[in-house]
């Protein structure tokens, strides 16, 4: 299940995903990062932190933390991106780079814009 939030914000997508785990799960903490250790977009937060929006304003960055609520069979994933970075031009930028065999960071290093 895929839930975004809508807040009075400018900018950003905070979304929250659920999971029900069908078998046993192991350490999904580490497979996550794992996974995405060496993903130059994706941060994978410690597990049960809370992200923030205005931490990847401007940026073409996901950071996600895991929660396992009382440890119990469902797995919740919280989401944020930058919805005009991530979620749009930067995005395109990335694909296009991967499509032509470029550095798939290229553009797309700036620092993120704090408020």
């Amino acid at each position: 299940t895929f839930v975004p939030h809508l807040t009075p914000m400018i900018r950003g997508i905070h979304a929250t995903l659920y999971a029900e785990l069908t078998g046993p799960a192991g350490d999904l903490q580490a497979r996550y990062e794992a996974r995405y250790g060496d993903e130059p977009f994706v941060d994978v937060l410690p597990a049960g932190s809370h992200p923030e929006t205005r931490s990847v304003r401007g940026a073409n960055t996901c950071r996600i933390p895991l929660h396992r609520p009382q440890d119990g069979d469902t797995l919740v994933i919280l989401s944020v991106i930058d919805n005009l970075v991530k979620g749009a031009a930067g995005q395109a930028v990335q694909n296009l780079n991967i499509m032509f065999g470029l550095v798939e960071t290229a553009g797309l290093d700036g620092i993120a814009l704090l408020p």
